[in-house]
């Protein structure tokens, strides 16, 4: 595995500082932010100065009970081709539920949710990973992730499930060590047993990153400094082995260029700290009671159906991971029953987590919204979420919420709903004549917005 050293997240709002940065061997920008025909400036010139370049895919959806959609991958395999990137990365997560499976509605969550560590997710994710892996021209790194939520019935601990999924498939692991403390908060789950267990020589680089703690509760939010507890775990994982790249993310409230200098400061010396002690402990062997199985032993899982080998039909556990998600994010997004087993005081939490997060992404996609809006567009966006979850992409959603202000009447202020009308009206587009009744409502909200 190449050896990527120490990096940043690449963001449009840091770019210029990021260029100026002294000591960055690289930088990750999100796939579905960078177009593979029009790259920004920015990373064209990092390129031309030897700085290598990531994509992090973040809406694939690899968790999920579908196989991954064709178009998502070639999108995502051309960006890894336009950046020149040794690898790709992308989430041990689900991003939508529904659909034909569950004979319902799909919804998208608008961020990254855990999947059960169950053998019928397993056995699903592996396949996912494996069709995935064949349709990229780099290798593909996949991610833990941090969860405010607890699935009932899991069969493994966070490191067996890697361990597993790394071993039946090859796939390299993103580390995240800032995950790893998140789910030490919330769910109770020790970093150290986390990486005892994972397979330290599948790791292909390392997340460290920020959050804040509410009620008891760790918020993953990527927008505050890197806290202790986090660089101890980076500590633990670095004296295992040394790491080919630990990367910082950031993604919003950027302070100072001097102050994410000063946190890539101490990434550094935390890493070259506890690399001294590697050596002088053995490696993870892989989960409790696997100690001294090599691989070729779980090989012969693969073939006898608990894996996904030749020969395994994973639509049983697709069908059953299916209503699981879809029960799971339905509750979340909807307000339909909490599932059995869920603790509903923190599904509250994640369900208002996602949409404040709905509501910050949205605002970042359509500026102008909260410009019109003022305000009030916070509070309105998160009364519109209640009852309108999102079964498209975040511009599909701000539309969305516009138009149903406008039906409202609102905003009351004549001037704002005369800029919001504006807004909408230049961004949707003519629709085009069909009998469709989907194509007809449309044409008919237009009437009526105009007359509004």
């Amino acid at each position: 595995m190449k050896r990527l050293g120490t990096g940043i997240g690449w963001r449009p709002e840091i770019a210029d500082a990021v260029e100026r940065m002294p000591g960055i061997d690289w930088v990750e920008a999100v796939a579905e932010n960078v177009c593979p025909g029009h790259l920004p400036e920015s990373l064209l010139r990092l390129r031309e100065h030897g700085v290598t370049v990531v994509p992090h895919g973040v809406s694939l959806g690899l968790g999920g009970a579908d196989r991954p959609d064709e178009a998502r991958l070639t999108a995502l395999a051309e960006r890894a081709q336009a950046l020149g990137s040794p690898l790709v990365t992308e989430h041990i997560a689900f991003v939508r539920a529904g659909g034909p499976l569950t004979a319902s509605p799909l919804l998208e969550a608008g961020h990254l949710l855990p999947v059960p560590r169950t053998r019928d997710a397993l056995d699903v994710l592996c396949e996912n990973i494996r069709i995935a892996q064949d349709a990229l021209p780099v290798p593909l790194a996949v991610e833990n992730v941090a969860a405010l939520i607890s699935w009932p019935g899991e069969e493994m601990t966070e490191g067996q499930f890697l361990y597993e999924l790394a071993d039946r498939t090859g796939v390299r692991l993103l580390i995240d060590v800032a995950n790893l403390h998140t789910n030490h908060v919330n769910r109770g789950e020790d970093p150290a047993r986390a990486l005892d267990e994972l397979p330290v020589e599948a790791i292909a680089y390392v997340h460290v990153a920020g959050g804040f703690a509410r009620d008891g509760v760790w918020h993953d939010s990527h927008a505050h400094p890197v806290p202790r507890p986090v660089l101890d775990i980076l500590a633990d994982l670095a004296s295992r082995t040394v790491p080919p790249g630990v990367l910082l993310e950031r993604d919003e409230n950027f302070p100072e260029p001097a102050e994410l200098e000063r946190e890539l400061a101490a990434i550094r010396e935390t890493v070259e700290k506890a690399s001294v002690r590697v050596g002088e402990r053995p490696a993870g062997a892989g989960p409790a009671g696997a100690a001294g199985q090599d691989s070729t032993d779980t090989d012969t899982d693969t073939d006898t159906g608990t894996g996904t080998g030749t020969g395994t039909d994973t639509e049983p556990a697709r069908q059953r991971l299916a209503l699981a998600q879809a029960a799971l994010l339905s509750s979340l997004v909807a307000g339909t029953p909490v599932p059995e087993g869920f603790d509903r005081v923190r599904l509250g939490v994640q369900a208002r987590a996602l949409a404040a997060k709905r509501a910050d992404v949205v605002a970042k996609v359509a500026p102008e919204l909260p410009g019109i809006l003022q305000e009030a567009y916070r509070p309105a966006f998160l009364a519109y979420a209640q009852g309108h979850p999102m079964t498209g992409g975040y511009r599909r959603d701000a539309l969305g919420f516009a138009e149903h202000l406008l039906l409202a009447g609102r905003p009351e202020n004549a001037e704002r709903r005369r800029l919001l009308r504006e807004w909408w009206l230049e961004r949707s587009g003519p629709t085009p004549p069909s009998r469709h009744p989907a194509a007809r409502l449309a044409r008919a909200t237009r009437r009526v917005l105009l007359r509004h």
